[in-house]
């Protein structure tokens, strides 16, 4: 979904748990940082003197993340947690960034996210779709690390098949419409409400109002999910909306429920 301007201009903190986090993911995971705003601080929590976390060493290189040493006091102890959060209270006192990127599907987060909203930080969550619920609603947005690198792969393999041109497009539409009908109607009712709670007299309700309004009832909602690059897409493929452009340069989206019931 797009980012209004002022979300694009965010400084973001991010903060990752290295204990909860796939290193084979973490380039797309940065990528996706990047759509919500500009990383201005990259730290990446985990006991570095242990044998197994040797392997992230050229990740943390490529992608500029600050290693921050933690050492396992006790055997079978996620002592990284307390390092993290630590550090977010410290980076919210500083006041040098307006919004947190906690990489983990951790819970014991929730409680961090649940503070740093309260103070007016914008929080976006990414981890594993195993991530408990609780840490999931504590966040504005959360995108699910499977999304991120499947939208990767989908967008490294549409480029390949442009370059030795090959027509493969209209299969991977028509893959997405038949992926999509899962939960299709949940999907169409969520929307509809929305919709509804927004709308004009005539039953028009902006685009992009209608998207953030579905991430606060739903922080998890993202059309990748279903397997659409964009919010309209999505919508379009329901069969239920009616979409509109406006403005001088057609910007301006709006959508109507065909089924609604005037009163």
């Amino acid at each position: 979904m797009a980012e209004t301007s002022s979300e694009k201009d965010l400084r973001l903190a991010v903060l990752i748990d290295a204990d909860n986090a796939s290193r084979t993911a973490m380039k797309d995971v940065m990528a996706e940082v990047a759509v919500y705003g500009t990383p201005t601080v990259k730290r990446i929590y985990g006991d570095w003197t242990t044998p197994n976390m040797a392997s992230w060493k050229s990740i943390l290189l490529e992608c500029a993340i600050t290693p921050i040493q933690q050492y396992g006091y006790t055997t079978g102890k996620n002592s990284t947690d307390s390092a993290m959060i630590i550090d977010a209270m410290d980076l919210l006192y500083s006041g040098n960034c307006d919004g947190f990127v906690l990489v983990s599907s951790d819970s014991d987060f929730t409680r961090l996210a649940v503070r740093l909203r309260e103070a007016g930080m914008k929080v976006y969550g990414m981890g594993e779709k195993k991530t408990p619920k609780p840490f999931i609603v504590a966040c504005d947005k959360f995108v699910y690390i499977e999304v991120i690198r499947a939208a990767a792969r989908q967008a490294a393999e549409e480029t390949a098949a442009q370059e030795a041109a090959a027509q493969q497009k209209p299969a991977k539409k028509s893959k997405k419409a038949k992926d999509s009908g899962d939960g299709a109607h949940d999907i169409a009712e969520l929307v509809a409400e929305s919709v509804e709670d927004l709308c004009d007299e005539d039953g028009w309700a902006h685009m992009g109002k209608l998207g953030n309004l579905l991430l606060k009832k739903q922080p998890d909602f993202d059309p990748r999910n279903y397997g659409f690059s964009k919010l309209s897409k999505l919508i379009k493929s329901l069969g239920r909306f009616d979409c509109k452009a406006e403005g001088s340069d057609n910007s301006e989206y709006y959508v109507r429920d065909t089924q609604r019931s005037d009163k």
